[in-house]
């Protein structure tokens, strides 16, 4: 006679319920299933079609201040009680952590999660592989029909959906299903014995919302043909300004500044700053995971906790941290439901959907206020401290010329400190939710640029 079969909620239940008899004081669990389908097509043709289905449960165990992660793909009831077995003997010989719990059952109660409440983070339209191969073929047809493109580095399409379940010994379970559709092209342009590519993309929580194909193959070439010719910058100090595809980046440090593990820790070079102004009054940075399809939306966090949209930074004063149950208690003070927590390894403090605000300028306002100046759309490489501030990069982009764009300018490196590019941000109004770091085109007065 065959076993029956456990549905995914048995797994978790044994595995917490194993550990528990075994000696545990407390434990959660996250069980994770995903599966998708990617298609890479490069001048007409399949080059490589993927399909990758997975399963994983990691198994998180306190024995009093003593912690043991593990994790399994495994599904039988032996192997997954074994597995909790192994988590408990080791949870008795590790070190003592005295930050480190699961939510009690009163936080959990305070911060219940409202199952009424929608975020839109899943498309129930699975596209077939027919589909996928179309979206690839259009968006590289579209960039090699424009003139001067010699070239494709390939076009990629893919999908792919997931749901994540959290369950903790307190009483918590949770689940989150999330779907994703992207697609992207890389072209090629060739002048003189030289070449240049660039590209562009799309990423979308539903299929429908997608830009269209034919739009971003032309945008692809047309990136393309403009970085011909390219050359280095003279030496100096400049503004410069960063292309929303890479001012996500500068969104990014602001978040791992404010990180609750960085603050207890004293590794960052905002540690002291909370309450006082870090940045232009211009500045506006929130975390909204409620964002409606919105690439890092989710209703709890990481342990369980409700999630709400956060006011980071506002008018360039720092409002808060980002915190999880542990880095909330070392500094006493109330998490904010940002735990983010892979399959193996404790929570830790992360972002959802991060916002840089919208300025009021227009990008061509930006850069028609500049005499001489660099348009970054392109950077390399990275050399940030988060402990000094200290910033450095390589980029390439357009050199700014009396309020325009003039040439393309390639082997560049930026070089500044975070605390002062922060208090010269100025912001556009072209904010585009493409990623789950959303930021406009940003100006930023005073930079080292080095090249010639």
């Amino acid at each position: 006679m065959c076993a029956q079969k456990l549905n995914d909620t048995d797994i978790m239940s044994i595995l917490i319920e194993t550990a528990l008899k075994n000696g545990a004081t407390a434990a959660d669990c996250v069980l994770s299933r995903s599966r998708g389908v990617s298609l890479t097509r490069r001048l007409g043709k399949d080059e490589n079609i993927e399909r990758y289905e997975d399963f994983d449960t990691g198994l998180r165990v306190f024995v009093g201040n003593k912690i043991a992660s593990v994790s399994t793909n495994e599904s039988s009831e032996n192997s997954i009680k074994e597995v909790a077995n192994r988590a408990v003997e080791m949870a008795k010989i590790a070190p003592k952590d005295e930050f480190s719990l699961i939510a009690d059952k009163e936080t959990l109660k305070l911060f219940s999660v409202d199952n009424d409440f929608s975020i839109d983070s899943y498309d129930p339209l699975e596209p077939n592989i027919d589909i996928i191969r179309q979206r690839a073929s259009e968006i590289e047809d579209a960039a090699l029909g424009v003139k001067g493109i010699t070239n494709s580095d390939g076009a990629d399409a893919s999908w792919g959906e997931g749901e994540t379940l959290l369950m903790t010994s307190n009483g918590f379970l949770g689940s989150s299903k999330k779907s994703n559709h992207s697609i992207s092209v890389v072209v090629i342009a060739e002048k003189d014995g030289k070449m240049e590519r660039d590209y562009d993309y799309s990423s979308k929580v539903f299929g429908e919302d997608l830009r269209e194909p034919k739009q971003i193959g032309v945008e692809a070439a047309k990136k393309t043909l403009a970085r011909m010719g390219a050359k280095k910058p003279v030496t100096g100090k400049y503004p410069v300004i960063f292309d929303p595809r890479v001012s996500r980046s500068i969104a990014s440090h602001f978040a791992s500044a404010i990180n609750g593990s960085a603050i207890t820790r004293k590794t960052s070079f905002l540690k002291d700053m909370l309450g006082k102004s870090v940045a232009s009054k211009l500045i506006n940075l929130v975390d909204d995971p409620l964002l409606k399809r919105g690439l890092g939306s989710r209703m709890f966090d990481g342990e369980g906790l409700r999630t709400s949209k956060q006011t980071l930074v506002k008018d360039g004063v720092l409002q808060q941290w980002l915190l999880d149950l542990s880095s909330a208690k070392q500094l006493n003070l109330t998490p904010t439901g940002n735990a983010r927590r892979g399959i193996s390894g404790p929570p830790s403090p992360g972002t959802t959907n991060l916002i840089l605000m919208n300025g009021e300028d227009t990008p061509q306002d930006l850069i028609s206020r500049v005499s001489e100046g660099f348009y970054i759309t392109d950077m390399i490489g990275s050399s940030v401290s988060m402990v000094t501030g200290d910033y450095s990069r390589g980029a390439s982009g357009f050199w700014i010329k009396n309020g325009q764009l003039s040439h393309p300018i390639t082997e560049a490196t930026i070089a500044g400190n975070l605390k002062e590019m922060f208090m010269n941000i100025i912001p556009a109004n072209d904010l585009d939710y493409q990623q789950a770091i959303n930021c406009p085109t940003l100006l930023i007065e005073g930079m080292t640029i080095a090249g010639n």
